[in-house]
């Protein structure tokens, strides 16, 4: 049996359904020229609704929907205080509520940033970066702080000391680095005498399942941890930042407006 995953996609597709019915229910009584008692033009007015909802539910269930980050987890890529902008057709598109997949468009690719709805809590989104493929077999030195994929380690490039924003106490420390999955060179974190989740490092992901990880690899809980994402789990890929708020450097906060993730 699928799990239903009630959120606000679940009211915006009941709330569609109801306002349909009054909808049509209004035009009924109008083709009968019915008496305009206070019933009828409550479902007209309630009815009226009805394209607004639908449209809505559309866009966000097939096109994109927003996200606000709420945690540091993935520094440096994503500050808390971002507001993304997640391309929801990216990984095909899905029945709304069940979240089955109705058309396949394309798979996750390594490298990627991915929303999905943590595996333990399917009322939860996360987001995280795609490091394993199905059938990837994924080793993660703790100590070294180094990804291996298939046997071959994955390149990193030292940067300096992170003297940037701080986002909370973990922040002091943190060490910049450029790290290459494929074709897809990005910016990361670990941190000297942290060595984050230790759960799932040397693992072989199963069809149908990603591995991912945060940018912030020392300050992050992910697949190292609780395992590995279903394809059903998938939201979207995030694609830019389209807003940020933070009240400490505001300023700084703006310019990250408009940003492309990689």
């Amino acid at each position: 049996m699928n799990e239903i995953h009630f959120d606000f996609e679940a009211f915006l597709a009941i709330a569609s359904l109801v306002t349909g019915l009054l909808w049509m229910m209004s035009f009924y009584f109008r083709k009968k020229n019915t008496k305009l008692t206070f019933a009828v033009n409550t479902i007209e007015q309630v009815g009226s609704f009805f394209p607004v909802l639908i449209f809505v539910l559309v866009v966000r269930t097939f096109v994109f929907e927003p996200f606000r980050i709420p945690s540091s987890s993935m520094m440096p890529t994503l500050l808390t205080g971002d507001f993304i902008y997640v391309n929801k057709f990216a990984y095909g598109l899905k029945v709304p509520v069940f979240h089955d997949t109705i058309l396949e468009i394309g798979e996750p690719e390594r490298g990627d940033i991915i929303v999905f709805r943590f595996p333990e809590n399917q009322s939860v989104d996360y987001i995280k970066r795609v490091v394993g493929l199905p059938g990837d077999k994924i080793r993660y030195d703790i100590r070294k702080k180094e990804l291996y994929i298939d046997g071959k380690l994955i390149k990193q490039e030292l940067v300096g000391s992170y003297q940037g924003l701080m986002d909370d106490p973990n922040s002091k420390g943190l060490i910049m680095k450029y790290e290459n999955l494929g074709e897809k060179k990005h910016m990361m974190f670990t941190q000297n005498y942290r060595y984050g989740p230790t759960k799932f490092l040397n693992v072989t992901v199963p069809e149908g399942h990603y591995f991912a990880l945060g940018d912030n690899r020392d300050n992050s809980a992910d697949s190292r941890d609780w395992g590995f994402i279903p394809q059903r789990n998938l939201v979207g890929r995030a694609v830019f930042i389209w807003m940020h708020w933070r009240t400490s450097d505001f300023i700084e906060g703006l310019k990250r407006i408009g940003t492309k993730l990689i």
